[in-house]
């Protein structure tokens, strides 16, 4: 085997076939687990470890801040949200139809991977309309810091357990569509 023959093998383009596609699932289900509308998750477990008769607790304006700087960036104005719909819309789509249409791995591979964070989005959408509030009433003085961060934490923890039941949910389709592929094209092709 030649040098180009062997960088070809290791960058096989079959993807349930490779062993490159099983490390990118792990890794992009492993890395969406981290982070819950771009606040780290051990900044969440801190305020759930406060003493319930802290008063005005670091960790608990650790995630205050956090969240006054990640929420607005998942604020989409009407123009924006229509021609990003438009966007993945079209793009997925068309992966759609090249992966379970005319069959081709890849694209399947591809939908897989993708349609899940597709599916996500919106409920992240709605997770920071909801933290939106909580950080304005605490901002204002109307709620106190602790407990704003206390109900923002919950409401985290709870997203956060439904990603990791949608990434078990995806593994395991993914590897049950890809046992599939492997038994109706048992040479690769």
């Amino acid at each position: 085997m030649t040098l180009t023959e062997g960088i070809l093998a290791l960058l096989d383009s079959r993807s349930f076939g490779s062993i490159w596609f099983w490390l990118l699932l792990a890794l992009v289900w492993s890395l969406a687990a981290r982070k819950v509308v771009g606040v780290p998750y051990d900044v969440v477990q801190q305020v759930r470890r406060m003493p319930q008769d802290a008063n005005d607790d670091a960790a608990a304006f650790q995630l205050l801040d956090w969240l006054s700087l990640t929420l607005p960036r998942w604020r989409l104005a009407g123009v924006e949200g229509v021609l990003m719909l438009f966007v993945a819309t079209f793009a997925f789509s068309a992966l759609f139809l090249l992966g379970f249409v005319y069959g081709l791995e890849m694209a399947q591979a591809l939908v897989l991977l993708i349609l899940p964070f597709v599916a996500l989005f919106p409920v992240e959408l709605r997770l920071a309309r909801k933290l939106t509030p909580l950080v304005e009433a605490a901002g204002a003085g109307e709620l106190s810091v602790d407990e704003a961060a206390r109900r923002a934490a919950r409401l985290m923890r709870w997203h956060r357990a439904g990603v990791t039941v949608v990434s078990i949910l995806v593994v395991v389709m993914t590897a049950y569509r890809g046992a599939l592929w492997f038994l109706a094209h048992p040479f690769g092709f």
